[in-house]
């Protein structure tokens, strides 16, 4: 647990940034998303393919492994962005979920259940019934509104429909400062890449809608898209249908900014596979959070949290995210992603 001994309790951490050869104070709050890789319970679903996940396909050991799993979740989830914050994220992203019932063993775990997270979940149409889900800290944002928005993809080859998740919207006060979150787990490379291609245009196409149906009413809305895009920034699903910006300056009023797309170009990656990495999980923000004026919440800056206790320090896989499920059996690891957070910064006197 020594990665763990920086967690403090506050709610916020007052902060100074060297700005114009002048400190000024501000408020913090980390905006995080983690693929929690199969967070599954034990109990079999009749009305889902819950029984493929891996969890249930462990012979024995399933409460012993489930009861870690939850535990290891709860430590990444305790530490990412506190290096600067110095507390818990006030919003997390998750996917890989399967029901609410994991989701508060999750929050209720005794390294989270003094933040008291709130959650926001519906059950999704996904086929193995893999969900999306908000967690936010109750004492830091307070949301208004939520809802779910389906995404109607088929077959290539005989046209039946394949049912994926569902996208999460959030609208709520942060700071007294109304901001939207999307959260998202786009369907998957399976089939190939370019098989696979039109599934995750459609699903931008969803998200777009969802801005630009928030634009229409506030053109300076603050939004938030995050997720497990199971694309890279450069592809066309992020870069040309959400036509988000890799530089701040080529952001317009209704644009969006990617962040992660220059640590893609860098070489940095969320997850890897036959020693490729790609960065698919990404937290990408309006123009709106981009302004100058501190005295309203604004982007500070966006990272990847690859600490070394979520890498394969040895063997076949190292360097790679430690992840919980291998060859059947349960690794005691975390995730087969790295999460990635924002900071969100306001002013304070």
């Amino acid at each position: 647990m020594k990665h763990l001994k920086f967690c403090l309790s506050l709610l916020l951490i007052v902060f100074s940034i060297n700005s114009n050869a002048q400190d000024k104070k501000f408020k913090i709050h980390t905006v995080a998303f983690y693929n929690l890789e199969n967070l599954f319970d034990t109990i079999n679903n009749p009305n889902k393919l819950d029984e493929y996940s891996p969890i249930m396909e462990l012979k024995t050991g399933r409460k012993e492994a489930y009861k870690k799993k939850v535990n290891n979740m709860a430590e990444v989830l305790a530490v990412i962005g506190s290096k600067t914050a110095q507390n818990t994220p006030s919003i997390i992203g998750v996917c890989e979920v399967e029901n609410n019932d994991v989701l508060e063993d999750l929050i209720n775990h005794p390294l989270l259940i003094d933040k008291d997270y709130g959650i926001i979940h519906y059950d999704a149409p996904d086929a193995r019934g893999i969900d999306v889900a908000l967690l936010y800290k109750k004492s830091a944002f307070t949301p208004l509104n939520s809802s779910t928005h389906g995404l109607k993809i088929y077959d290539d080859q005989d046209q039946s429909r394949i049912y994926t998740r569902d996208q999460l919207l959030v609208s709520g006060n942060l700071e007294g400062e109304l901001i939207h979150v999307i959260v998202n787990h786009w369907p998957s490379r399976r089939g190939g890449e370019a098989r696979s291609n039109p599934k995750r245009v459609a699903a931008a196409r969803v998200s777009k809608r969802i801005i630009d149906s928030l634009q229409s009413i506030d053109p300076y809305s603050k939004v938030i898209l995050m997720g497990d895009l199971n694309d890279n920034p450069t592809n066309a699903s992020v870069k040309n249908v959400l036509n988000a910006k890799e530089s701040k300056s080529d952001v317009g009023l209704k644009g969006l900014y990617n962040p992660f797309t220059t640590y893609y170009k860098n070489g940095l990656g969320t997850t890897a596979y036959r020693d490729i990495w790609n960065l698919f999980d990404q937290i990408i923000i309006s123009k709106p959070l981009l302004n100058e004026d501190t005295s309203s919440l604004r982007y500070y800056k966006a990272n990847i949290f690859n600490s070394g206790f979520l890498t394969h320090s040895k063997g076949k896989y190292k360097g790679y995210p430690f992840r919980s499920w291998s060859n059947g059996s349960f690794s005691n690891g975390y995730s087969d992603h790295y999460p990635v957070y924002v900071y969100l910064i306001k002013e304070v006197e």
